[in-house]
């Protein structure tokens, strides 16, 4: 099995890279934000405490993260392996990954984290809104606040991977085929 963890900030790409390492490796691909915005748009319990936090550019708390992911990986019993888009956020939730993972007999692989500077994820950010109706991403109060959570609650992630031998850090500006063959290459060094 095959498990990745596709890390960076908001607007960094994530989505995009995971639909084309999911085609190229044949994993599952596990995105808390679609998972989220799904039960959102469904209007479930869940989807409501996700959105009170979302709103307001605020990391949805672990333990509910945490059971959601659970439950969805339960869904793929038979898979060749995932790619974790947007989890883990915190250093917690990459130790209860871990322990999810370890009591399937499984572990992380590798950790690839795409790196794009500040004022380029804003204007991302804007441009999704336009296509995407995304109202989280049209404000840049909440894009700068979005960005700030994520160097002060995320960031230190990567350093729980980076000790772990397992963390690679790739340039996520470029066209997005060169950005996905560097991707490629890095995890084709670790599984």
């Amino acid at each position: 099995m095959i498990n990745i963890v596709l890390f960076g900030p908001p607007g960094a790409g994530k989505g995009t890279q995971a639909e084309k390492l999911k085609q190229h490796f044949d994993l599952i691909h596990l995105s808390t934000g679609d998972i989220f915005r799904a039960n959102i748009k469904g209007q479930t319990e869940l989807g409501n405490l996700a959105k009170s936090y979302i709103d307001k550019g605020q990391l949805v708390p672990d333990e509910v993260t945490i059971d959601l992911l659970k439950s969805e990986m339960d869904k793929y019993p038979d898979t060749k392996g995932f790619i974790f888009d947007g989890f883990p956020r915190t250093t917690a939730q990459a130790e209860a990954l871990d322990k999810m993972l370890a009591e399937k007999g499984e572990k992380v692989d590798v950790m690839v984290a795409l790196e794009v500077p500040e004022e380029e994820l804003k204007k991302r950010l804007m441009a999704r809104a336009e296509v995407s109706g995304r109202t989280d991403d049209a404000d840049p109060e909440i894009i700068q606040n979005r960005i700030n959570v994520y160097k002060k609650e995320t960031a230190p992630v990567k350093d729980y991977y980076a000790g772990k031998g397992k963390y690679v850090g790739i340039n996520g500006v470029g066209s997005i085929d060169e950005i996905f063959n560097k991707l490629v290459e890095e995890i084709n060094k670790h599984i």
